[in-house]
């Protein structure tokens, strides 16, 4: 059974950003940033939908996703392959809205002044408009090294 361990969830709390990768039904592949994410138990992990249009098409089309997350600092990465759901309203969008708070009061505390600046010029106010859910299926170890990268760690 797959388990996300302390260690994977001390990386996403330390990371500036994870990448989500989905795939249109034509297969066009589709990479995006994104910085409002939790984990939420050993096996799912919540992004908040603020600006995934191309995303969120891919998802309704075809829900198999790949995730990833890095701590540069400690040369450490994983990625989470498994299906993802959209949640439009109840409880997991209130969860997402938490993330958006929760990550904006981060960047104030962790951004230098004029980059925060920066980034309240681009994006003022987060209201999620959706919750995406990933239940993983598969983790797999990213960190650079032979022995490490690409393993499968959980499935």
């Amino acid at each position: 059974m797959v388990k996300i361990t302390d260690e994977m969830k001390e990386v996403s709390q330390k990371s500036h950003g994870w990448a989500l990768a989905t795939v249109s039904k034509e297969g066009i592949p589709n990479v995006i940033a994104v910085g409002n994410v939790k984990i939420l138990s050993e096996n799912e992990i919540l992004l908040a939908d603020n600006f995934m249009g191309k995303t969120v098409k891919n998802i309704k089309e075809n829900p198999e996703v790949a995730a990833a997350v890095w701590d540069w600092d400690n040369v450490l990465g994983y990625q989470f392959k498994g299906t993802a759901r959209i949640e439009y309203s109840g409880e997991m969008l209130e969860e997402a809205a938490a993330v958006d708070m929760a990550s904006a009061k981060s960047r104030k505390k962790n951004l230098p002044p004029e980059v925060f600046a920066k980034l309240l010029e681009r994006i003022p106010v987060l209201k999620p408009k959706a919750a995406i859910i990933i239940t993983v299926k598969s983790i797999y170890n990213i960190s650079p090294g032979r022995r490490t990268a690409g393993k499968l760690l959980s499935s």
